[in-house]
């Protein structure tokens, strides 16, 4: 049934204008793949993003969204069907990856040659556009079906929109996750519509029941049978599993062809409007200026000569992840802000700020200091009268989950974040402001966090979010499996804590460097003093000489007891002494040696949260947050700088090596970014594509710049 010709598509093929953002990804490559639109075309809720699958054989190359199904195209040549990546000629080679959208090559059937180009143009809308060329000395006829398919539940046919040139459809998204359900008072979109449309003269559309297989055998028909059709089945109401569109065109030798479909998204209580025009905005243009757009970029970031293609990949997928998270401003913020993943997307991780989540700033600044800039002022923005920066900032405001009548702040590293800031962005505006802010923190983190005044700070009553080690933690958790109630299972606010009093000399530092810049001596001065107090009282309290490591102590005696518990229990918050340049010369050899010990720390992909010895370590990554020993990059990256700090630049590139390696093995396999690694092994499970894996962008710069990377193969 062939449709009238509605607008015709003219060829457009996208060049990418700057040599080193053109890569050449094959199967298995360290490629991330997970796309959402620029943050001045997205929006907080509504908001659908998108992992792309290019190197499955069995599979064809194709974009799912969370809970939104996936799309792709199945080919028929010369009515030969190519409906997997398996069959390709010469199967897809991503040539370009930005934040919103990816590039791609291959050759479909001997000859016939596709650049394929996926963009996230909006939340609400994506598009795909394949440009087709005939390179052979034949002609050939084309048969070309995007397809939608839901997976998980039915698709609800509502019409065939003709002005739209495409399906209009209905699917439920619950709002349960695993990791943590999305907030019940928020308008995340329940009942959705789907607007599945091309920018072609359409042969014929249709809906089916069963999967991409079912699809074959449909369009695959018997060439003698009784009722052979060549049209797909024109259904315009009813529930089904996939809806497909289907135009047919002819080569000649030479010849070529512009395809676009659209996968629009969107509440079911907007108007249907939303999505139209924006697909009548894309159905000719050229995609070139959203290229461009990202080769501008992409402008600032340093210009790294990696000895292995494999590195340049991780280099800026870790650009791309974090400028993937980032959101325009909305709600209680007039700055932009970052969720913690887009795709996929769970409660927990969308919506607020944390400042631990934002030491991905240290390597977002490179790609845009402006905007990482804007994120910090989300805290600058709403910090309280008194100077706190509480648990989490961003449109909903300050949440600050009080607790026993007390708030609960986050891991200060606002000071150190806002210095790193500067020092690429050389914005004097922003480091005075930022400077202001920090000095109001650092008084509440005074009057607050040292509640017996005795000079080390203890975590908050409500630790179990404060101290970011906030699972399986063997010295704050009271038992093994954290079955107790918070106040009984939580003893971080009991201990004059190490990991606290570090990140305080550190924000101290930070400020007395911020001072000098400013021209505030006295202030710098000042901030040095107590810097150096406090170095002295970690050195005093928490070191052990019969084990050579800091540890927390007991609150009230300074002992490394706690009741009947013995508070030396090896984690990387021992190591980071050398992160906050409190470790004396004398003391950092033992660290040095426990550090380097592979039965403790030296793992293969990572200093581990936990010594390997200890008898509450696990090599399995099974969940989100835990700290028996799972290796966090953000953690490692610590360590690495404080390596680099004392000298030790060798085991800092080695340290930084097994970082890429554990990184490396995961965007192989399954091309995420992942919360936490194994140590041990290359299987885990934990959310995926989080934001602050970007420091592997910052830890790259900095391992480049001052050294040689090794050019050995991960195993």
């Amino acid at each position: 049934m062939m449709l009238p010709a509605l607008w015709r598509a003219e060829a457009q093929p996208v060049q990418v204008g700057d040599e080193y953002l053109c890569i050449r990804a094959e199967a298995g490559d360290p490629l991330y793949t997970t796309y959402a639109a620029a943050m001045e075309r997205s929006r907080l809720y509504g908001d659908k993003a998108y992992k792309m699958d290019y190197d499955s054989p069995s599979q064809p190359l194709h974009y799912s969204g969370d809970q939104a199904g996936r799309f792709y195209t199945v080919w028929m040549v010369n009515r030969v069907v190519v409906d997997r990546v398996g069959k390709y000629h010469r199967p897809p080679v991503v040539t370009a990856s930005f934040p919103d959208m990816a590039v791609m090559e291959y050759e479909l059937y001997p000859g016939v040659e596709v650049q394929e180009v996926f963009l996230v143009y909006s939340s609400s809308l994506a598009l795909v556009q394949q440009h087709v060329v005939n390179r052979s000395s034949r002609p050939v006829t084309v048969d070309w079906y995007p397809v939608l398919e839901l997976g998980n539940d039915s698709l609800e046919i509502k019409e065939f929109h003709r002005q739209a040139n495409g399906y209009v459809t209905h699917h439920f998204e619950t709002r349960k996750r695993l990791i943590s359900n999305l907030y019940a008072g928020a308008p995340y979109p329940t009942d959705t519509r789907d607007l599945f449309a091309a920018n072609v003269p359409l042969y014929s559309f249709g809906g089916y029941r069963g999967g991409m297989d079912d699809l074959y055998r449909e369009i695959k028909t018997d060439w003698y049978a009784e009722n052979r059709t060549d049209s797909l089945n024109g259904m315009e109401h009813g529930l089904v599993d996939l809806v497909a569109l289907h135009s047919r065109f002819d080569l000649p030798p030479g010849g070529e062809k512009t395809l676009r479909y659209f996968r629009g998204w969107q509440d079911r209580r907007e108007g249907m409007e939303h999505l139209t025009e924006q697909i009548e905005t894309n159905k000719l243009s050229s995609l070139q200026p959203y290229v461009d757009a990202n080769v501008d970029l992409f402008a600032s970031v340093p210009r790294i000569r990696f000895g292995r293609e494999g590195h340049k990949q991780v280099y800026l997928g870790a650009l791309n992840l974090v400028r993937g998270c980032m959101l325009p401003p909305a709600g209680e913020t007039g700055h932009n802000f970052y969720v913690f993943s887009r795709q996929p997307l769970w409660g927990w991780g969308h919506g607020h700020q944390v400042l631990h989540e934002s030491l991905s700033m240290l390597a977002y600044v490179y790609l845009d200091a402006q905007s990482a800039q804007e994120s910090q002022r989300v805290y600058i923005e709403q910090q309280g009268e008194d100077g706190l920066i509480a648990y989490r900032h961003g449109p909903r405001g300050m949440q600050d989950y009080p607790h026993r009548g007390m708030p609960t702040t986050s891991a200060p590293f606002f000071n150190w974040i806002n210095l790193e800031i500067f020092r690429v962005s050389g914005d004097r505006d922003f480091l005075a402001e930022a400077y202001d802010a920090g000095t109001k923190y650092i008084g509440w983190l005074y009057k607050n966090r040292d509640a017996d005044g005795d000079g080390t700070f203890e975590w908050g009553p409500y630790g179990l979010i404060e101290n970011v080690r906030d699972w399986y933690n063997v010295i704050f958790q009271v038992s093994e499996e954290r079955h107790l109630d918070i106040d009984k299972e939580d003893i971080s606010d009991e201990l004059e804590c190490l990991d606290l009093s570090l990140m305080i000399v550190r924000e101290l530092r930070s400020l007395e460097a911020m001072a000098r810049e400013l021209g505030k001596e006295e202030e710098a001065s000042g901030w040095k003093e107590k810097a150096e107090e406090l170095a002295r009282l970690i050195n005093e309290r928490m070191w052990d000489e019969e084990t050579g490591f800091y540890y927390h102590v007991d609150r009230d005696d300074h002992t490394f007891m706690f009741m009947d518990r013995d508070l030396r229990r090896q984690e990387i918050i021992g190591f980071l002494p050398l992160w906050a340049g409190v470790a004396p010369e004398k003391r950092v050899e033992p660290l040095i040696r426990t550090l380097t010990d592979p039965s403790k720390f030296w793992r293969r992909f990572g200093v581990p949260t936990l010594a390997a010895d200890d008898a509450w370590y696990s090599p399995d990554v099974d969940y989100c947050c835990k700290w028996n020993g799972p290796v966090w990059m953000l953690w490692d990256y610590m360590v690495f700088d404080g390596l680099m700090q004392y000298g030790y630049h060798d085991l800092a590139m080695e340290l930084g090596n097994k970082m890429l390696d554990a990184v490396m093995v995961q965007l192989r396999k399954n091309h995420n970014f992942w919360e936490s690694y194994s140590p041990d092994y290359t299987v885990l499970d934990c959310p995926s594509n989080y934001i602050w894996d970007a420091i592997m962008a910052k830890l790259l710069i900095r391992m480049y710049t001052a050294g040689t990377v090794s050019d050995r193969q991960e195993k």
